[in-house]
């Protein structure tokens, strides 16, 4: 996808969960407001378990 604009890339590939909410969240603690995580996953849940991660968080999902 071209155009892209984010601030850090974190790649879970094969990773199940909860490794990738894990790390994000990690990731995310290290992010001052208003930056872009960008997450790479495979995990078939990993879109409904960010969705609800987000919700929870008050984190946007773009």
């Amino acid at each position: 996808m071209s155009g892209e604009t984010f601030d850090v890339e974190l790649d879970v590939r094969k990773l199940a969960c909860p490794l990738p909410i894990l790390r994000a969240k990690k990731a995310l603690a290290g992010m001052s407001a208003g930056q872009v995580l960008k997450v790479v996953a495979t995990d078939g849940g990993a879109p409904r378990d960010f969705a609800d991660f987000c919700s929870k968080t008050g984190n946007e999902l773009l």
